[in-house]
């Protein structure tokens, strides 16, 4: 082990003086002064790069022809728009009866409630809860109590954009806001 210590420490010491001697100063070039003299104007561009010739470069450009012109006697037929006749057949709308039906019996859908509170104190989620009410009357919220913890959810959204919207509104009332998928209720006007 002490024989392995030195050339330990030996290898990264050699690694950087041979990066050293590598990079190491070169002799100075002899530099000429940068030309700082105007040249007229017609002989810079002229001479801006002197290893391209100038190039006819015009027998390579696409050429069209010029459109025809309608003759002025063909006048373009007018379309008539034909009314539609009975698109909705009798299966059809039976079809819209029977799907509106099944609509109107669907209570919960997948949506987003806030989860405001979370936490052990009775006291504090009811004060967080009126605070909401108070001030958002319209908003549903759902208190949830397994031992021992209080959950306060505020609302039932169908969308994502709704429920951070809604979240944007609570923003300053709660100390932490969190969403949660789950099933929500759909409110339906009788």
């Amino acid at each position: 082990m002490k024989r392995l210590l030195p050339k330990m420490l030996l290898a990264p010491t050699l690694l950087a003086l041979a990066a050293c001697a590598s990079t190491a100063t070169q002799t100075p070039r002899a530099s000429t002064p940068a030309d700082t003299t105007k040249k007229p104007a017609a002989t810079t561009a002229a001479t801006s790069s002197p290893t391209m010739p100038a190039e006819d470069v015009t027998k390579y450009r696409p050429v069209f022809a010029a459109p025809k012109a309608a003759p002025v006697s063909a006048v373009a037929p007018i379309k008539t728009a034909v009314a539609p006749t009975n698109h909705v057949n009798a299966q059809v709308e039976q079809r819209l009866r029977d799907q509106a039906y099944t609509n109107q019996n669907v209570k919960y859908t997948q949506g987003y409630r806030i989860l405001v509170y979370l936490g052990l104190e009775r006291d504090q989620v009811m004060a967080i809860r009126r605070n909401i009410i108070g001030r958002y009357p319209d908003e549903t919220d759902y208190i949830t109590f397994k031992s021992p913890v209080y959950r306060l959810y505020i609302g039932d959204y169908v969308t994502k954009l709704d429920a951070a919207r809604g979240m944007a509104r609570l923003r300053g009332l709660t100390p932490k806001l969190e969403l949660e998928a789950t099933q929500v209720l759909l409110n339906k006007n009788p």
